[in-house]
């Protein structure tokens, strides 16, 4: 007999012929059991579900706060613009350019109508009422309206 052989004979577990695995019972397997990765998994998909929900949120919240700050500075500039021009302010719509990527506006104008005495009626006929809307997207989620009455055109 040489000493690899009486080594591993001297140092191989011993196993009852019983078959109830009496010679395992010391020790524990390596590794992870089915129920402990089913655990660590959902656990996982909790986590990543809440994480991506919050990410998602603050993604439109960011889109929000973008054109809530935005859309106000481009209706009053837009109607400064039509406000002060010399030709008289018609249907008319268009974009920021490439500033402003996104956004579009839309004018309308139409006549004030102002009921009771003559004299309104005569303020009335020299009034014009525009209505601005600034939208952002194709959607109907981001508008910004912004109405104005202005002197019509004197004519001379």
């Amino acid at each position: 007999m040489t000493a690899m052989s009486a080594w591993s004979k001297s140092s191989a577990p011993v196993w009852s012929g019983r078959g109830t695995g009496a010679g395992r019972a010391g020790r524990r397997a390596s590794g992870f059991t089915l129920l402990e990765v089913m655990i660590a998994i959902s656990l996982l998909a909790i986590a990543l579900t809440t994480l991506f929900g919050s990410q998602s949120q603050s993604v439109s919240l960011a889109a929000t706060v973008k054109f809530d700050s935005q859309a106000p500075f481009l209706a009053q500039m837009k109607m400064a613009e039509l406000t002060t021009a010399s030709d008289p302010v018609s249907a008319d719509n268009g974009d920021f350019g490439e500033d402003f990527p996104g956004f579009h506006w839309q004018v309308e104008a139409e006549d004030v109508k102002l009921d009771g005495s003559e004299s309104l009626g005569k303020l009335a006929e020299k009034l014009q009422q525009l209505t601005l809307t600034v939208s952002w997207g194709d959607g109907e989620r981001f508008v910004y309206p912004l109405q104005a009455i202005v002197l019509k055109e004197s004519k001379p």
